[in-house]
């Protein structure tokens, strides 16, 4: 069996014809998975959007709402570790708003008239931590728990150094995709969206295939919950590995994930 190791000095092809990434400096992101609890018995529900098919980055598929860290998410414009995590739960709190319409981890909740002003001076260009200011609300950090960080590094696609964020969607609370890069949004199990992945329904790249296997495994919110917990999330980073029947993409086997290889022909990875 060979590993091979993102970062090599010489850039390994693979069998697509691309290689790793040497010495690129990936995007800080961060994504939020919006959890509502069904019944007793019932798998619970999470929103995924679909992105557009123009987009540069994972066009077509389904993601959970999320992007880039801006300048602007920082309280002092400074670099994403000025302020620990906290750049990255207000990104992934101002993602959601502007790609969906979904206010969380904001005090006290905002009322749907104001998520929509707050939607549309965004889209306008205004400065989220001013907006916030100026409407009186403020960032609840501890609504977000931190469940996982991704930083695929292929050269065939952009490289992001992603946080996942879980969090319990407010009551009512109904997706308004952008149209922009959100074309549609759904409410289902993890368990729906990987039968639809599977059928050709939906197209999923590999991390989040990976967190909806993980997902997919918890009775409800507060599982998923107690789990990202006692396991703090740290940087996953994939690799190829050459084995007997063919090459496979890995992920390492301690982070909570039920399923930790693919075979690279059917991965999915931008």
């Amino acid at each position: 069996m060979v590993r091979i190791h993102l970062g090599s000095p010489v850039p390994a092809p693979d069998a697509r014809g691309g290689s790793f990434l040497t010495g690129s400096t990936p995007v800080p992101a961060a994504t939020l998975i919006l959890i509502r609890d069904r019944g007793p018995g019932d798998p619970f529900d999470l929103l995924m959007m679909e992105r557009a098919s123009t987009m540069a980055f994972a066009a077509g598929a389904m993601v959970f709402p999320g992007g880039r860290i801006d300048r602007g998410d920082r309280a002092d414009g400074g670099s994403p570790d000025a302020e620990s995590d906290l750049p990255a739960r207000t990104a992934a709190i101002r993602e959601t708003i502007e790609e969906v319409g979904i206010a969380v981890g904001l005090t006290p909740e905002p009322s749907a008239d104001c998520v929509a002003q707050l939607r549309r001076e965004l889209a306008g260009g205004s400065a989220f931590r001013d907006l916030l200011a100026d409407a009186r609300l403020t960032i609840d950090p501890g609504a977000l728990t931190p469940f996982a960080r991704w930083c695929p590094n292929f050269a065939e696609t952009r490289s992001f150094d992603t946080l996942f964020f879980l969090a319990r969607a407010p009551a009512g609370a109904e997706a308004q995709p952008d149209g922009s890069e959100a074309v549609s949004a759904a409410w289902a199990s993890a368990a729906t969206f990987l039968a639809d992945a599977d059928a050709g329904r939906r197209h999923l790249i590999f991390p989040t295939r990976r967190t909806l296997e993980r997902l997919a495994t918890f009775p409800n919110f507060a599982a998923a919950v107690a789990q990202a917990t006692a396991i703090p999330p740290r940087r996953i980073t994939p690799w190829i590995e050459q084995r007997a029947d063919g090459r496979w993409l890995c992920i390492s086997e301690d982070c909570g994930y039920p399923i930790t290889a693919e075979r690279l022909d059917s991965a999915h990875r931008g």
